[in-house]
């Protein structure tokens, strides 16, 4: 008897695990937060610590009518974008110099606008979704239960995990911060308009902060990578590197810091790389990015993008 009773208590326990592992994968993280586009613009009418000067709102009278673009440029009142095309340790890098009237225009999406663990969708399709003019992904927050969440001024996920967190503040500067040190909550009161949890910070006051052997996890030396530097108060370096083709090897870490030193970057963090490195502008896709062995996009849970 007690034989069939610890067959019956252990079907019953591994079908109870089965459920909510299928619940958690496909219906609860799913469904999580849905048409998650919140927008605390309040962050650009009030002064914080952290500000050298007043954040200014958007002027929403601005319309795209009046920008002039191509395929390697963009320029309106308050967005001008100038893409270039570098080869460097045998891999193409693609640089978006992006100088903006206020970090408002710099934005975060959300794929599928849901926040959830298993909401997924290309960079490319995201963008599209938002009228983005420039987007790069972001930290695929989605693969991590933890490590702080913020976009647009709104907390979404306020559990540390011991991590270096990039801040980017309302005033258009940039700090990368340890999320030991602050609260989520902290971190949108002293003005944090976007915050993100992947890393490390490679670049710090002009100088290099990663070693050349340094390496995110267990990932490759070389990589496909994607990054964010600042060089001053609203004016922005996106990278996104190739790699894992003949064409193009990768970047190391340290090879990534080294580069956007060399743009004039004060400030520089790592983003999600890998098969999830993507830069899209004015429509198109314009690196090449790799999922297992192909040139195609991997679908990730969020972006960085330009737009109004």
């Amino acid at each position: 008897m007690k034989k069939h009773i610890w067959a019956i208590c252990f079907t019953s326990a591994l079908i109870a695990f089965t459920v909510f592992i299928a619940l958690d994968t496909f219906v609860l993280s799913a469904a999580y937060n849905e048409k998650a586009t919140g927008m605390n613009t309040s962050l650009f009418s009030v002064r914080t610590e952290t500000q050298n000067e007043d954040a200014q709102a958007p002027d929403e009278t601005v319309q795209e009518q009046t920008a002039v673009s191509d395929e390697s440029a963009y320029k309106d009142e308050n967005i001008s974008i100038t893409l270039t095309e570098y080869e460097r340790y045998g891999t193409k890098i693609y640089v978006a110099d992006v100088t903006l009237a206020s970090a408002a225009y710099l934005k975060t999406a959300f794929a599928n606008d849901t926040y959830g663990k298993n909401v997924t969708e290309k960079t490319s399709v995201t963008a599209e979704e938002n009228d983005a003019i420039l987007a790069i992904n972001g930290d695929y927050y989605g693969s991590q239960e933890r490590g702080y969440v913020i976009r647009n001024g709104i907390v979404y996920r306020s559990s540390a995990k011991g991590a270096q967190v990039l801040c980017i503040y309302a005033d258009g500067t940039m700090k990368v911060v340890n999320d030991r040190d602050y609260t989520a909550e902290e971190l949108v009161e002293n003005g944090v308009w976007q915050a993100f949890s992947f890393g490390p910070g490679i670049v710090a006051n002009g100088l290099i902060s990663v070693g050349e052997n340094d390496e995110v996890g267990r990932a490759k030396a070389s990589n496909p990578r994607t990054a964010i530097g600042l060089i001053d108060a609203n004016h922005f370096i996106f990278v996104v590197s190739d790699g894992r083709t003949d064409e193009s090897e990768g970047l190391s870490l340290y090879e990534l810091a080294e580069f956007m030193q060399s743009l004039g970057v004060k400030e520089a963090y790592n983003l999600d790389g890998g098969g999830s490195s993507t830069m899209f502008f004015n429509g198109e896709v314009i690196n090449n990015p790799t999922t297992n062995g192909k040139i195609k996009e991997r679908e990730v849970s969020d972006i960085v993008y330009i737009g109004y």
